[in-house]
């Protein structure tokens, strides 16, 4: 059997997975991520993580990375958050991301984050939820 490392598994993981130093750059960016945010690996690593963080966001994203960095774990810990994120064009879709703060000899090094696209799911979800309230509509209308 070949070797296997850490990066063939990062790399092959069926879900985007970033990793950010304590500066916020990227330094780990896997093919999934690559497929979902549109920018290769050779663009992406070394950049701010804000090239996949919506404008409007960035402000709340970076008061709670520093404050993850400087507790050494994130209050999103175990827990899926869903959220946008920002594709190399511009446009935006909904993801789910899971974070891990990286701590080494009690010192925070950096941000693990795992993302996977819901855009269909919470757009079905959205358009389930339009239908269920213009039907309520409709029988209060019926009733009334």
């Amino acid at each position: 059997m070949p070797e296997m490392t850490h990066t063939h598994l990062v790399d092959q993981a069926p879900d985007a997975v970033i990793f950010a130093g304590a500066d916020g750059r990227i330094t780990t960016w896997n093919t999934a991520a690559e497929r979902m945010f549109g920018f290769t690996a050779a663009e992406a690593i070394g950049q701010s993580l804000d090239i996949i963080i919506p404008e409007r966001f960035r402000d709340a994203h970076w008061k709670g990375f520093e404050r993850a960095m400087g507790d050494g774990v994130t209050k999103y810990a175990g827990q899926f958050l869903p959220t946008r994120a920002q594709k190399e064009d511009g446009s935006q879709f909904y993801v789910e991301l899971g974070f891990a703060i990286i701590v080494v000899d009690g010192e925070s090094v950096g941000a693990m984050a795992t993302a996977r696209d819901i855009t269909e799911r919470f757009e079905s979800d959205r358009a389930q939820r339009r239908k269920l309230k213009e039907t309520e509509e409709e029988l209060a209308k019926l009733r009334g």
